[in-house]
Protein backbone atom coordinates (compact mmCIF):
# COMPACT_ATOMS: atom_id res chain seq x y z
CA UNK A 1 0.00 0.00 0.00
CA UNK A 2 1.26 3.46 -0.84
CA UNK A 3 1.93 5.79 2.06
CA UNK A 4 0.10 8.90 0.89
CA UNK A 5 1.40 10.82 3.86
CA UNK A 6 4.88 10.65 2.34
CA UNK A 7 3.69 11.57 -1.15
CA UNK A 8 1.23 14.30 -0.34
CA UNK A 9 3.23 17.37 0.52
CA UNK A 10 0.36 19.83 0.09
CA UNK A 11 -2.94 18.32 1.20
CA UNK A 12 -5.14 20.54 3.41
CA UNK A 13 -8.62 19.49 4.40
CA UNK A 14 -10.13 19.87 0.94
CA UNK A 15 -13.34 18.15 2.01
CA UNK A 16 -13.99 20.93 4.49
CA UNK A 17 -12.97 23.80 2.19
CA UNK A 18 -14.79 22.48 -0.91
CA UNK A 19 -17.96 21.09 0.57
CA UNK A 20 -19.82 21.24 -2.75
CA UNK A 21 -17.40 18.84 -4.50
CA UNK A 22 -18.92 15.41 -5.14
CA UNK A 23 -16.38 13.61 -7.34
CA UNK A 24 -12.58 13.60 -7.27
CA UNK A 25 -10.38 14.05 -10.36
CA UNK A 26 -6.62 13.45 -10.38
CA UNK A 27 -4.78 15.83 -12.71
CA UNK A 28 -1.44 14.34 -13.75
CA UNK A 29 0.88 17.22 -14.63
CA UNK A 30 4.54 17.97 -15.32
CA UNK A 31 5.15 20.83 -12.89
CA UNK A 32 8.59 22.12 -13.87
CA UNK A 33 7.16 25.42 -15.17
CA UNK A 34 4.32 27.77 -14.34
CA UNK A 35 3.28 29.01 -17.77
CA UNK A 36 0.14 28.84 -19.94
CA UNK A 37 -0.87 25.18 -19.52
CA UNK A 38 0.00 25.28 -15.84
CA UNK A 39 -2.23 28.31 -15.32
CA UNK A 40 -5.08 26.34 -16.93
CA UNK A 41 -4.46 23.50 -14.49
CA UNK A 42 -4.29 25.92 -11.56
CA UNK A 43 -7.52 27.71 -12.54
CA UNK A 44 -9.39 24.44 -13.02
CA UNK A 45 -8.41 23.40 -9.50
CA UNK A 46 -9.87 26.67 -8.22
CA UNK A 47 -13.07 26.66 -10.29
CA UNK A 48 -14.09 22.99 -10.63
CA UNK A 49 -15.11 22.56 -6.96
CA UNK A 50 -17.82 25.15 -7.60
CA UNK A 51 -19.39 22.81 -10.17
CA UNK A 52 -19.04 19.55 -8.29
CA UNK A 53 -15.49 18.25 -8.86
CA UNK A 54 -12.56 18.25 -6.47
CA UNK A 55 -9.09 18.36 -8.02
CA UNK A 56 -5.87 16.74 -6.84
CA UNK A 57 -2.50 16.97 -8.58
CA UNK A 58 0.08 14.27 -9.22
CA UNK A 59 3.25 16.18 -10.09
CA UNK A 60 5.82 14.36 -12.24
CA UNK A 61 8.48 17.09 -12.36
CA UNK A 62 7.92 19.09 -9.17
CA UNK A 63 9.69 22.42 -9.49
CA UNK A 64 7.91 25.72 -10.18
CA UNK A 65 4.25 24.65 -10.04
CA UNK A 66 3.94 23.52 -6.38
CA UNK A 67 5.06 26.89 -5.00
CA UNK A 68 3.66 29.17 -7.73
CA UNK A 69 0.10 27.79 -7.90
CA UNK A 70 -2.82 29.71 -6.40
CA UNK A 71 -4.93 26.58 -5.79
CA UNK A 72 -3.31 25.79 -2.46
CA UNK A 73 -6.47 24.02 -1.26
CA UNK A 74 -5.95 21.28 -3.85
CA UNK A 75 -4.00 18.22 -2.76
CA UNK A 76 -0.66 17.83 -4.51
CA UNK A 77 1.30 14.57 -4.61
CA UNK A 78 4.88 14.38 -5.81
CA UNK A 79 5.25 11.28 -8.01
CA UNK A 80 8.45 12.09 -9.90
CA UNK A 81 9.58 10.66 -13.21
CA UNK A 82 13.36 10.46 -13.41
CA UNK A 83 13.42 10.57 -17.21
CA UNK A 84 11.03 10.81 -20.15
CA UNK A 85 10.13 7.10 -20.35
CA UNK A 86 10.40 6.33 -16.64
CA UNK A 87 7.15 4.51 -15.78
CA UNK A 88 8.03 3.47 -12.26
CA UNK A 89 5.58 6.03 -10.84
CA UNK A 90 2.61 4.22 -12.45
CA UNK A 91 2.33 1.89 -9.46
CA UNK A 92 2.19 4.89 -7.12
CA UNK A 93 -0.42 6.58 -9.28
CA UNK A 94 -2.63 3.46 -9.30
CA UNK A 95 -2.49 3.16 -5.51
CA UNK A 96 -3.14 6.90 -5.18
CA UNK A 97 -6.23 6.66 -7.40
CA UNK A 98 -7.58 3.72 -5.47
CA UNK A 99 -6.79 4.90 -1.94
CA UNK A 100 -7.93 8.50 -2.43
CA UNK A 101 -11.04 7.61 -4.44
CA UNK A 102 -10.36 9.44 -7.69
CA UNK A 103 -13.04 8.84 -10.33
CA UNK A 104 -11.11 10.22 -13.31
CA UNK A 105 -7.54 10.80 -14.45
CA UNK A 106 -6.92 14.01 -16.39
CA UNK A 107 -3.53 14.32 -18.13
CA UNK A 108 -2.08 17.42 -19.79
CA UNK A 109 1.19 16.60 -21.60
CA UNK A 110 2.76 13.73 -23.56
CA UNK A 111 4.81 12.84 -20.49
CA UNK A 112 1.82 12.90 -18.14
CA UNK A 113 -0.51 11.01 -20.47
CA UNK A 114 2.06 8.25 -20.90
CA UNK A 115 1.97 7.30 -17.21
CA UNK A 116 -1.55 8.63 -16.62
CA UNK A 117 -3.00 6.34 -19.27
CA UNK A 118 -1.25 3.31 -17.79
CA UNK A 119 -2.46 4.17 -14.30
CA UNK A 120 -6.04 4.82 -15.42
CA UNK A 121 -6.14 1.51 -17.28
CA UNK A 122 -4.86 -0.45 -14.28
CA UNK A 123 -7.14 1.35 -11.83
CA UNK A 124 -10.10 0.97 -14.21
CA UNK A 125 -11.04 4.64 -14.28
CA UNK A 126 -11.61 6.87 -17.36
CA UNK A 127 -8.85 9.02 -18.84
CA UNK A 128 -9.25 12.57 -20.12
CA UNK A 129 -6.45 14.20 -22.12
CA UNK A 130 -6.17 18.00 -22.44
CA UNK A 131 -4.56 19.10 -25.72
CA UNK A 132 -2.97 22.49 -25.01
CA UNK A 133 -0.86 22.80 -28.18
CA UNK A 134 0.21 20.75 -31.22
CA UNK A 135 2.74 18.28 -29.83
CA UNK A 136 4.47 17.78 -33.18
CA UNK A 137 5.27 21.53 -33.23
CA UNK A 138 6.22 22.04 -29.60
CA UNK A 139 9.83 22.99 -30.22
CA UNK A 140 12.52 23.39 -32.86
CA UNK A 141 13.88 19.91 -32.01
CA UNK A 142 12.35 17.68 -34.68
CA UNK A 143 13.34 14.32 -33.21
CA UNK A 144 11.99 15.22 -29.80
CA UNK A 145 8.75 16.48 -31.37
CA UNK A 146 8.39 13.24 -33.32
CA UNK A 147 8.98 11.08 -30.26
CA UNK A 148 6.53 13.09 -28.15
CA UNK A 149 3.86 12.95 -30.87
CA UNK A 150 4.20 9.16 -31.20
CA UNK A 151 4.03 8.72 -27.42
CA UNK A 152 0.97 10.92 -27.29
CA UNK A 153 -0.83 9.00 -30.03
CA UNK A 154 -0.08 5.67 -28.36
CA UNK A 155 -1.13 6.87 -24.91
CA UNK A 156 -4.47 8.42 -25.90
CA UNK A 157 -5.76 5.40 -27.82
CA UNK A 158 -8.03 4.44 -24.91
CA UNK A 159 -8.82 7.95 -23.66
CA UNK A 160 -12.50 8.46 -22.94
CA UNK A 161 -12.31 12.06 -24.17
CA UNK A 162 -9.87 14.61 -25.53
CA UNK A 163 -10.35 18.28 -24.63
CA UNK A 164 -8.82 20.74 -27.08
CA UNK A 165 -8.37 24.42 -26.25
CA UNK A 166 -9.09 25.65 -29.79
CA UNK A 167 -11.03 24.53 -32.87
CA UNK A 168 -7.75 24.25 -34.81
CA UNK A 169 -6.48 21.69 -32.31
CA UNK A 170 -9.77 19.80 -32.56
CA UNK A 171 -9.33 19.63 -36.34
CA UNK A 172 -5.78 18.38 -35.82
CA UNK A 173 -6.99 15.56 -33.57
CA UNK A 174 -9.68 14.58 -36.08
CA UNK A 175 -7.08 14.54 -38.86
CA UNK A 176 -5.05 12.11 -36.75
CA UNK A 177 -7.96 9.67 -36.78
CA UNK A 178 -9.59 10.39 -33.40
CA UNK A 179 -13.36 9.84 -33.60
CA UNK A 180 -15.35 13.08 -33.48
CA UNK A 181 -17.41 11.97 -30.48
CA UNK A 182 -14.21 11.61 -28.45
CA UNK A 183 -13.03 15.21 -28.99
CA UNK A 184 -14.53 18.26 -27.27
CA UNK A 185 -13.45 21.88 -27.70
CA UNK A 186 -13.38 23.82 -24.44
CA UNK A 187 -11.84 27.27 -24.76
CA UNK A 188 -9.26 28.38 -22.24
CA UNK A 189 -10.47 31.00 -19.81
CA UNK A 190 -9.10 33.42 -17.24
CA UNK A 191 -10.68 35.41 -14.39
CA UNK A 192 -12.32 38.70 -15.25
CA UNK A 193 -11.03 42.04 -14.02
CA UNK A 194 -12.67 45.36 -13.29
CA UNK A 195 -12.64 47.36 -16.49
CA UNK A 196 -10.74 50.64 -16.39
CA UNK A 197 -10.99 52.55 -19.65
CA UNK A 198 -7.57 52.94 -21.23
CA UNK A 199 -6.43 55.99 -23.14
CA UNK A 200 -3.55 56.36 -25.58
CA UNK A 201 -0.27 57.07 -23.78
CA UNK A 202 0.74 60.69 -24.07
CA UNK A 203 4.41 60.02 -24.72
CA UNK A 204 6.36 56.76 -24.24
CA UNK A 205 4.59 53.49 -25.07
CA UNK A 206 5.32 50.28 -23.20
CA UNK A 207 5.09 47.06 -25.15
CA UNK A 208 4.75 43.86 -23.16
CA UNK A 209 5.44 40.21 -23.75
CA UNK A 210 4.82 37.47 -21.19
CA UNK A 211 6.00 33.94 -21.89
CA UNK A 212 8.29 31.10 -21.06
CA UNK A 213 10.95 32.37 -23.44
CA UNK A 214 11.96 29.68 -25.93
CA UNK A 215 12.55 29.69 -29.70
CA UNK A 216 8.96 29.15 -30.81
CA UNK A 217 7.77 32.30 -29.00
CA UNK A 218 9.49 34.47 -31.60
CA UNK A 219 11.04 36.97 -29.19
CA UNK A 220 13.82 37.56 -31.76
CA UNK A 221 11.18 38.94 -34.16
CA UNK A 222 9.92 41.32 -31.48
CA UNK A 223 13.42 42.53 -30.63
CA UNK A 224 14.19 43.27 -34.28
CA UNK A 225 10.84 45.05 -34.65
CA UNK A 226 11.64 47.12 -31.55
CA UNK A 227 15.00 48.12 -33.03
CA UNK A 228 13.33 49.01 -36.33
CA UNK A 229 10.70 51.19 -34.65
CA UNK A 230 13.27 52.99 -32.53
CA UNK A 231 15.31 53.69 -35.66
CA UNK A 232 12.15 55.34 -37.08
CA UNK A 233 12.04 57.66 -34.06
CA UNK A 234 9.22 55.85 -32.22
CA UNK A 235 9.82 56.22 -28.49
CA UNK A 236 8.82 52.96 -26.85
CA UNK A 237 9.96 50.43 -24.26
CA UNK A 238 9.60 46.68 -23.87
CA UNK A 239 8.67 44.89 -20.65
CA UNK A 240 9.58 41.20 -21.01
CA UNK A 241 7.90 39.06 -18.35
CA UNK A 242 8.91 35.48 -17.71
CA UNK A 243 11.88 33.11 -17.43
CA UNK A 244 14.01 31.61 -20.18
CA UNK A 245 13.64 27.92 -20.91
CA UNK A 246 17.41 27.37 -20.89
CA UNK A 247 20.51 29.41 -19.97
CA UNK A 248 21.83 28.85 -23.49
CA UNK A 249 18.78 30.48 -25.05
CA UNK A 250 19.00 33.41 -22.63
CA UNK A 251 22.62 33.96 -23.66
CA UNK A 252 21.59 33.90 -27.32
CA UNK A 253 18.81 36.45 -26.82
CA UNK A 254 20.89 38.80 -24.70
CA UNK A 255 23.58 38.66 -27.38
CA UNK A 256 21.00 39.75 -29.97
CA UNK A 257 19.91 42.61 -27.70
CA UNK A 258 23.51 43.81 -27.48
CA UNK A 259 24.00 43.60 -31.26
CA UNK A 260 20.81 45.58 -31.86
CA UNK A 261 21.79 48.18 -29.25
CA UNK A 262 18.39 48.18 -27.50
CA UNK A 263 19.37 46.96 -24.03
CA UNK A 264 18.39 50.22 -22.32
CA UNK A 265 14.88 49.98 -23.80
CA UNK A 266 14.09 46.58 -22.26
CA UNK A 267 13.16 45.48 -18.75
CA UNK A 268 13.52 41.74 -18.10
CA UNK A 269 11.46 40.83 -15.04
CA UNK A 270 12.16 37.08 -14.84
CA UNK A 271 9.42 34.83 -13.49
CA UNK A 272 6.42 36.54 -11.88
CA UNK A 273 3.21 34.99 -10.60
CA UNK A 274 1.04 38.13 -10.76
CA UNK A 275 0.44 38.62 -14.49
CA UNK A 276 -2.52 41.04 -13.98
CA UNK A 277 -0.20 43.41 -12.09
CA UNK A 278 2.29 43.29 -14.95
CA UNK A 279 -0.43 44.00 -17.50
CA UNK A 280 -1.22 47.27 -15.74
CA UNK A 281 2.24 48.46 -16.77
CA UNK A 282 1.75 47.64 -20.47
CA UNK A 283 0.06 49.60 -23.25
CA UNK A 284 0.21 46.79 -25.82
CA UNK A 285 0.67 43.04 -25.44
CA UNK A 286 2.76 41.48 -28.22
CA UNK A 287 2.98 37.74 -28.84
CA UNK A 288 5.00 37.03 -32.03
CA UNK A 289 4.83 33.21 -31.80
CA UNK A 290 6.24 31.31 -34.76
CA UNK A 291 4.18 28.13 -34.24
CA UNK A 292 3.00 25.71 -31.58
CA UNK A 293 0.26 27.66 -29.82
CA UNK A 294 -3.14 26.42 -28.65
CA UNK A 295 -5.09 29.35 -27.19
CA UNK A 296 -2.48 31.40 -25.29
CA UNK A 297 -3.52 32.29 -21.75
CA UNK A 298 -1.50 35.50 -21.79
CA UNK A 299 -3.60 36.82 -24.68
CA UNK A 300 -6.79 36.13 -22.72
CA UNK A 301 -5.32 37.77 -19.62
CA UNK A 302 -4.42 40.85 -21.66
CA UNK A 303 -7.96 41.01 -23.04
CA UNK A 304 -9.42 40.68 -19.53
CA UNK A 305 -7.34 43.71 -18.53
CA UNK A 306 -8.38 45.66 -21.63
CA UNK A 307 -4.88 45.60 -23.13
CA UNK A 308 -4.96 45.44 -26.96
CA UNK A 309 -2.92 42.63 -28.49
CA UNK A 310 -0.67 42.33 -31.52
CA UNK A 311 -0.03 38.65 -32.23
CA UNK A 312 0.98 36.18 -34.91
CA UNK A 313 -1.74 34.46 -36.90
CA UNK A 314 -0.93 30.95 -35.65
CA UNK A 315 -3.17 28.08 -34.52
CA UNK A 316 -5.78 29.23 -31.97
CA UNK A 317 -4.78 32.90 -31.71
CA UNK A 318 -7.43 34.13 -34.21
CA UNK A 319 -10.10 32.53 -32.00
CA UNK A 320 -9.41 35.29 -29.47
CA UNK A 321 -8.12 38.20 -31.54
CA UNK A 322 -10.50 39.58 -34.13
CA UNK A 323 -8.27 41.48 -36.55
CA UNK A 324 -8.66 45.27 -36.28
CA UNK A 325 -11.44 44.90 -33.71
CA UNK A 326 -9.68 44.02 -30.45
CA UNK A 327 -6.13 43.78 -31.74
CA UNK A 328 -4.04 43.09 -34.83
CA UNK A 329 -2.84 39.85 -36.40
CA UNK A 330 0.36 39.54 -38.41
CA UNK A 331 2.08 36.73 -40.26
CA UNK A 332 4.58 34.80 -38.13
CA UNK A 333 8.29 35.60 -38.53
CA UNK A 334 7.61 38.93 -40.28
CA UNK A 335 9.57 41.72 -38.58
CA UNK A 336 8.18 44.34 -40.95
CA UNK A 337 4.54 43.35 -40.40
CA UNK A 338 4.97 43.27 -36.64
CA UNK A 339 6.65 46.67 -36.59
CA UNK A 340 3.98 48.14 -38.90
CA UNK A 341 1.13 46.82 -36.76
CA UNK A 342 2.62 48.26 -33.58
CA UNK A 343 3.31 51.57 -35.30
CA UNK A 344 -0.24 51.73 -36.67
CA UNK A 345 -1.75 51.44 -33.20
CA UNK A 346 0.68 53.99 -31.79
CA UNK A 347 -0.06 56.45 -34.60
CA UNK A 348 -3.81 56.20 -34.00
CA UNK A 349 -4.79 57.47 -37.44
CA UNK A 350 -7.14 54.60 -38.33
CA UNK A 351 -7.42 52.58 -35.12
CA UNK A 352 -8.87 54.00 -31.92
CA UNK A 353 -6.81 52.72 -28.99
CA UNK A 354 -9.55 53.15 -26.39
CA UNK A 355 -12.01 51.26 -28.59
CA UNK A 356 -9.53 48.40 -29.14
CA UNK A 357 -9.16 48.20 -25.38
CA UNK A 358 -12.90 48.10 -24.71
CA UNK A 359 -13.54 45.50 -27.43
CA UNK A 360 -10.79 43.29 -26.01
CA UNK A 361 -12.36 43.43 -22.56
CA UNK A 362 -15.83 42.68 -23.92
CA UNK A 363 -14.70 39.70 -25.99
CA UNK A 364 -13.00 38.14 -22.98
CA UNK A 365 -16.12 38.55 -20.83
CA UNK A 366 -18.34 37.02 -23.51
CA UNK A 367 -16.16 34.06 -24.54
CA UNK A 368 -13.20 33.32 -22.31
CA UNK A 369 -14.07 33.42 -18.62
CA UNK A 370 -12.54 30.98 -16.14
CA UNK A 371 -16.05 29.93 -15.08
CA UNK A 372 -16.99 29.00 -18.66
CA UNK A 373 -13.82 26.94 -19.01
CA UNK A 374 -14.52 25.04 -15.78
CA UNK A 375 -18.16 24.47 -16.75
CA UNK A 376 -17.10 23.03 -20.11
CA UNK A 377 -14.61 20.66 -18.50
CA UNK A 378 -17.17 19.63 -15.86
CA UNK A 379 -19.66 18.79 -18.61
CA UNK A 380 -17.08 16.46 -20.16
CA UNK A 381 -16.56 14.77 -16.82
CA UNK A 382 -20.31 14.31 -16.31
CA UNK A 383 -20.79 12.82 -19.77
CA UNK A 384 -18.02 10.29 -19.12
CA UNK A 385 -19.37 9.42 -15.69
CA UNK A 386 -22.96 9.35 -17.01
CA UNK A 387 -24.11 11.96 -14.50
CA UNK A 388 -26.99 14.38 -15.15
Amino acid sequence: MIDTATLNLYAPDVAASNATATRRVLHVINGEHYSGAERVQDLLAQELPQVGFEVGFACLKPDRFPSARHSQDAALYETPMRWRLDTRCVKDLVQLIEQEGYSLVHAHTPRSVLVGSMAARRANVPLVYHVHSPTAQDSTRRVRNWVNARLEQWSIRDAARLITVSPSLKRLMLEQGIAAERVTYVANGVPGQTFVKRQRPADIWTLGIAALFRPRKGVEILLEALAMLRSHGVDLRLRAVGPFETPEYETEIRGLVDRLGIGRSITWTGFVSDIPAELQQMDLMVLPSLFGEGLPMVILEAMAAGVPVVASRVEGVPEAIVHRENGLLVEPASVSQLASAIEEIIAGDELDYAQLSEKAYQRHAECFSAQAMAAGVANVYREILLEP
